[in-house]
Formats: structure tokens, sequence, C-alpha cells
């Protein structure tokens, strides 16, 4: 079982240009990304079950452009039938890693419905992603992680990681979210320049 933050680390090393939607791993993304306005870290949105569709969003409107995203299980749980719209899609440029903790650790830590027995990973194939993978230790992680960004999109892989549970009130927590959605969108189009086709970034 890995850390998110180890996992963050080895990422680090071969994000490269790609825009990162950093989801439940903001807290630490934040503190260790070089390319802060390639990432999106906004104030209050997604909301929790929205981050695939957010990231997907963001992969076709820009199709030159690679998507990373960390989702988590508690988030894609809010919304599965992204899974089927990602890969009727298909961009290839979208790369969905998904956090998989058993449970909703940023509210306490409750259990996950089903946790132990969801296959993340056959329900992406299930629904179409051409290419699905399932790690559990760092390093077998660190090992293959280039060649699957170098492949294709889109690409689902499923990480096994630590609670890390919080119980700290949420309005004693410190805030990694520093920008609002309208200033995270300003500084993506700054950096990325005028779109090549598709949907307009907000």
């Amino acid at each position: 079982m890995m850390r998110t933050e180890e996992i963050l680390k080895v990422f680090l090393e071969c994000r490269g240009d790609a825009i990162v939607v950093p989801g439940r791993g903001g807290r630490y993304w934040v503190g260790m990304s070089t390319r802060p306005e390639r990432d999106a870290t906004m104030m209050g949105t997604p909301a929790m079950g929205g981050h695939a569709s957010f990231a997907l969003g963001l992969a076709l409107a820009r199709p030159e452009e690679k998507v990373v995203l960390f989702d988590s299980d508690g988030d894609l749980l809010m919304g599965l039938g992204v899974l089927a719209t990602v890969a009727e899609k298909s961009p290839k440029n979208f790369y969905h890693f998904m956090l998989d903790n058993d449970c909703y650790a940023t509210t306490g830590g409750q259990p996950v419905p089903n946790a132990k027995n969801i296959r993340y990973d056959l329900l992406a194939q299930g629904a179409g992603y051409p290419s699905t993978h399932v790690f559990e230790e760092l390093e077998d992680f660190s090992s293959k992680l280039e060649s699957i960004l170098g492949r294709p999109g889109p690409v689902f892989v499923r990480l096994k990681v630590e609670p890390e549970i919080v119980n700290l009130p949420v309005g004693m927590r410190r805030r990694w979210q520093t920008k609002p959605r309208e200033q995270v969108i300003a500084d993506l189009r700054d950096e990325l320049g005028p779109r090549v086709s598709g949907a307009a970034l907000g």
C-alpha cells in the first residue's frame, strides 16, 4: 500500500507539461508542483464527485494538451456514469488516476460502500476504457508510470493508498486551495493561449 504524497512525488518526475487536476491529492500537490500555472486547484470547484467530469472537459477543450487527474474512490462513486462518457469520447490526452483508500478520509474516515470488493479498474474497463492498471506498491508504480504516460489515453489507473484520515474540524484546517475558480481559469488561459478547437474554458 502506498501514500498519496509518495505517489505524487513519483508523478512529478514524469509530469512534463501536463495540466494537472490534483483532486484529493491537492493538499500535497500544491507544495511540490513546479508548474502551478498548469494546475487546476481552485477553491470550492469542482465539488466532490465532479473532478472526473471537470478533467474530461479540460481534455476535450484542449486536445493538444495532456490532462492528468488524481481522482478518489469516494469521488468516483458519486458519478460512475462519467466512466462511460470518458470511454465514448475517448480523449487520447486523458489520464485518469484514482486514489483508492476505502473511505471518505476528509470527513472522518467513514467507509466507502462495499470498499473491499469494488474493482474500479474493471468498472472502467467494462465502461470502455482501452487501458486500465492497478498498483499497490510504489516500486511497481514507479517502474511503469513513464510507459503509461507515454501511451495514448484514455487510461485508468487504480492506486491503492493508505487512508490518511483527517478528523480536524473543517474550519480549523489549513486551506490548500488558495485561488478562486475564475483566477484558475484565467491563469490556464494565459498559460495555454488560444484554444485549438472544441468548447472554451469556463
